[in-house]
């Protein structure tokens, strides 16, 4: 506790006869108003300070107050009884101690009340030109000497400032705190970079919780006088994380819908967001995605500028590759009935990622990190099937058009795509949940995939698919069918180093018994390759028929004479099957057993299916 009125060592000689009698002045005034108050004398004056009434007397006040001894000279009525403070910085508790003080009774002085005292002495203007050792004086030696003399001191009166502006920007309270969070921030991060490698992860300093009581302005004038002061913009994450985290806490982000919010505090929390997002650091991987996606659901919740939103999806874009599904599931917070997550901003996310890596393959050494670093190949694989498993998981969304299904499949590196089995599995949830599509569209859906990269679980589904268009299931089956009969011909020799090393490892008594069974095998791949050749030459006759029909017949009235009724017959499930059972057979005589015509090797039951 600080005793404002305990007794001090002697001082030195006055200078001066001035500086001596301003003390017997300043002396003679206190006891006067211990006096007055012990003796219970009646106030004089009544001051209405920010809506609270205090009955005083004159004599102290003026006796201290250069504010007060001015209002009452200046005054024409003589006998002056009521004084009006409206604007007094503090509001009425900080009148009350500055009263206080010119009565001299003891209060404390903390690092809670210092910005207060300290604002409301300048208003009142109680300087030493009134008294020695006034209020301003003494306010100044507790801050210099005790406040400012650590951080979480600083903190504790810049906070305070916040509601005393500008007084505590003129008597520059919050400089001086700013410049002491600065100085000690630095010092300690250089400590602990000197400690810990650049490489590892940065954790949360341990007086970054103390910066989050900051109004957003003054945590942002802080952050700019560290970085000024060397602060390592890399150490910046952590803090922002944590300052964002507790600011914009409360807000729904992950429901669907955008649920009403005070009009007051959403204002509040959209400037903190954006100011949050400017302070990011530029270094790539500074920031986790998760955190990264975080901020974009709150930038489209709370509706903050483009470019804001802009800026969080580029950064996404670039660290891609570090995602998991559920960063990438952002909901849509419109009530218009559109898709259930925002697609559109995952397709940027998307573009950002493929022109990046565009860019940095062309770029030099020493441009911008953002376009000077190359994703790596693991990057690649990642986000190919990152966004495989985003395009089957809103694939059952009934609202996604076939364009943009299309449009945000086409935007999947085809290179990195080592088979197509999760763009084929995507491709069936969505042709499942929209099953009134037409075979125009379902062919454009189908068309996004690679059937020559299907592996043979896959072709095998895929054949038997009625969802899929006849057209796709007779590439499937025709790409199956050349594939084994290059495996057949021999080709397996150069193509597939697997096999041939299998087969080399079998004996010639032990291949000897299959031959028979391969000779069986090849006339069956020659008889399928007929029948998918028919089976083209009857889908044509279909067109043609579909096409003249189109022609002929009239919207609103019966088809012209002379036209046939009856539809050629269309080709039958019962086909399909008949010619996917052949494939089958083919498929699994693939993997015959070294003891050749006792048996066939049994299915492996620990080989997992991808496709629904």
């Amino acid at each position: 506790m600080v005793d404002l009125h305990s007794e001090q060592t002697a001082p030195s000689p006055p200078a001066n006869m001035s500086t001596k009698k301003k003390e017997l002045l300043s002396t003679a005034m206190k006891r006067t108003s211990e006096w007055i108050f012990s003796q219970e004398i009646p106030s004089d004056v009544t001051v209405n300070a920010a809506g609270t009434s205090f009955s005083l007397h004159k004599f102290p006040l003026v006796s201290k107050c250069g504010y007060m001894r001015k209002l009452v000279s200046e005054s024409s009525d003589a006998d002056v009884g009521t004084i009006e403070v409206p604007d007094v910085p503090g509001g009425a508790e900080a009148f009350e101690l500055a009263a206080k003080f010119c009565y001299g009774i003891n209060f404390e002085i903390t690092t809670e009340n210092i910005a207060m005292l300290r604002c409301v002495a300048e208003f009142l203007e109680m300087t030493e030109d009134y008294a020695v050792g006034n209020l301003v004086g003494r306010c100044e030696a507790y801050i210099n000497e005790v406040a400012l003399k650590s951080l979480a001191g600083a903190v504790s009166v810049l906070h305070s400032s916040e509601t005393l502006l500008p007084t505590a920007e003129k008597v520059k309270l919050v400089s001086r705190c700013i410049d002491t969070i600065a100085l000690v921030a630095c010092k300690d991060n250089q400590f602990s970079s000197a400690v810990i490698n650049h490489d590892s992860k940065p954790v949360v300093d341990w007086w970054a919780e103390d910066l989050t009581v900051l109004r957003i302005d003054l945590f942002q004038r802080v952050l700019i006088a560290m970085m000024g002061r060397g602060f390592k913009d890399y150490a910046l994450g952590p803090i922002l994380m944590l300052y964002a985290q507790k600011s914009l806490r409360g807000l729904d982000i992950f429901g669907k819908g955008r649920k009403k919010i005070e009009p007051r505090q959403e204002h509040e929390k959209r400037v903190v967001l954006e100011t949050v997002v400017s302070l990011l650091p530029r270094e790539r991987n500074a920031m986790s995605v998760s955190f990264l996606s975080m901020l974009l659901r709150a930038a489209i919740f709370l509706e903050t500028t483009v470019a804001c939103r802009l800026d969080l999806e580029k950064r996404m874009g670039l660290q891609l590759g570090q995602a998991v599904l559920d960063d990438l599931l952002i909901p849509s917070y419109s009530f218009t009935g559109d898709t259930l997550f925002d697609v559109e901003t995952v397709q940027r996310i998307m573009i950002n990622f493929s022109d990046s890596e565009l860019e940095a393959n062309n770029a030099d050494n020493d441009q911008d990190y953002m376009t000077s670093h190359s994703h790596s190949p693991t990057d690649l694989e990642r986000v190919t099937k990152l966004m495989e498993n985003y395009l089957s998981e809103i694939a059952s969304d009934r609202n996604l058009s076939v364009s943009t299904f299309i449009s945000l499949a086409e935007l999947i590196p085809e290179q990195s795509r080592l088979t197509e089995d999760g763009m084929y599995r995507a491709i069936d949830i969505y042709l499942k949940a929209h099953p009134a599509l037409s075979d125009m569209e379902r062919k454009k859906v189908c068309s996004v995939m690679d059937c020559q990269k299907l592996s043979r679980e896959a072709c095998a589904h895929a054949a038997q698919n009625d969802r899929l268009p006849v057209q796709t299931v007779v590439q499937v089956l025709y790409y199956e069918q050349q594939r084994l009969r290059e495996v057949m011909d021999g080709g397996f020799n150069e193509s597939s180093p697997a096999l041939t090393a299998k087969l080399s490892s079998y004996s010639v008594v032990d291949v000897h018994p299959a031959s028979d069974e391969v000779s069986m095998l090849k006339r069956e791949n020659q008889d399928l390759k007929l029948e998918l050749v028919k089976m083209k030459m009857r889908l044509k006759e279909i067109e043609r028929y579909t096409e003249k029909a189109s022609v002929g017949s009239s919207p609103s009235g019966p088809p012209r004479p002379g036209a046939s009724s009856e539809k050629p017959p269309l080709p039958k499930k019962s086909f399909i099957s008949s010619v996917s059972k052949k494939l089958g057979r083919i498929i699994r005589a693939d993997g015959l057993s070294p003891q050749g015509s006792r048996g066939r090797t049994k299915p492996n039951k620990d080989r997992r299916h991808s496709i629904s």
